[in-house]
C-alpha cells in the first residue's frame, strides 16, 4: 500500500518544474531545512534540483508572492525573517482570533468539544513521549487548527490560516524547541483543560492571557535561531550573519 509520502512524490513529480520546485522549496521552509536569512543561490539550487534556472526563477517569485521569501538588488534572495515586533503583532492577533474561534466553538450546542479536542491532544502526548519535533510540530498545528474549523465560521478560520501559516508556526517551533517537550505538552493540557471548563463569558480573555503567557516564555527568555550549518548551495559564499548556508 502506498504511503501518504509515496503518494505525495508521485503528485510531485507529475508537476511542471517550476510547481515541483516550489512544493520542494516550500517543505523545506515549513520543516526548517531552510533557515530565516538564509541565502538562495539560483545556480546552486537548479544544479542541487537537476532543472534549469527558468523553474528555480518561476518558484521563487511565487514565494516572494506569498511572503516566504525576500528579494534584493545587492544581496540576492533570502529566506524571510521576521522580527520580534512582528512576532508580537502576530500572537495578538492570533489570540484575539482564537479567542473568538474558542467561544463559538463553546457557544454551539451540536458540538461537544472535549469530543474533538482530547484526541488531538493524545497524539500531541503520543509526540511528545517519542521526543519527535516532527510529529509535535504537526499535532500542534492540528490541535489549533481543530479549535479554528470547530468555530463553523469560514472567514475567522481563513483569516487564522493566513495570519497563522506554517512558516509562522515554524518560526515559533524554532524558538520553542529550546523549552523541553514534556513542559511544551503540559502547556497544551493546560490550555485545552481552559478551552472546556472556563465559563464562556470569559472565554476570549483567557485565551489572551494564555497566549500572552506563551509568548513571555517561548521568546523574551531564550536565544535567537541557533546558527546555521556549515554546507550549502552558497559554497563559501556568506550571508549576513557570516554564517554559510545548509542544503535542502
Amino acid at each position: 500500500m502506498a504511503t501518504p509520502k509515496t503518494k505525495t512524490a508521485k503528485k510531485e513529480r507529475g508537476l511542471p518544474a517550476g510547481e515541483r520546485v516550489e512544493a520542494q522549496l516550500r517543505k523545506a521552509i515549513y520543516a526548517g531545512t531552510l533557515r530565516p536569512r538564509q541565502r538562495i543561490i539560483e545556480e546552486d539550487l537548479a544544479r542541487e534540483l537537476k532543472v534549469s534556472r527558468g523553474p528555480v526563477r518561476e518558484a521563487l517569485l511565487r514565494l516572494e508572492r506569498d511572503g516566504l521569501v525576500v528579494t534584493t538588488s545587492r544581496r540576492g534572495t533570502f529566506i524571510r525573517d521576521i522580527s520580534f515586533t512582528e512576532i508580537g503583532v502576530v500572537f495578538r492577533m492570533r489570540a484575539k482570533l482564537e479567542g473568538l474561534c474558542a467561544r463559538y466553538m463553546r457557544e454551539d450546542a451540536s458540538i461537544d468539544p472535549s469530543n474533538l479536542l482530547e484526541p488531538v491532544l493524545k497524539k500531541l502526548k503520543a509526540a511528545a513521549e517519542k521526543n519527535s519535533e516532527e510529529r509535535f510540530f504537526h499535532s500542534d498545528m492540528d490541535l489549533h487548527r481543530t479549535i479554528w474549523k470547530a468555530s463553523n465560521q469560514p472567514l475567522l478560520y481563513g483569516t487564522l490560516n493566513l495570519v497563522m501559516n506554517p512558516y509562522i508556526f515554524m518560526i515559533a517551533r524554532a524558538y520553542s524547541s529550546q523549552v523541553a517537550m514534556g513542559r511544551r505538552f503540559e502547556h497544551h493540557e493546560r490550555y485545552v483543560k481552559m478551552l472546556l471548563r472556563t465559563p464562556i463569558a470569559r472565554i476570549e480573555e483567557e485565551v489572551e492571557r494564555y497566549f500572552s503567557e506563551v509568548y513571555t516564555q517561548t521568546f523574551d527568555r531564550i536565544s535567537p535561531f541557533p546558527a546555521f550549518a556549515l554546507h550549502g548551495w552558497s559554497g563559501d559564499s556568506r550571508d549576513g550573519s557570516g554564517t554559510r548556508q545548509s542544503r535542502l
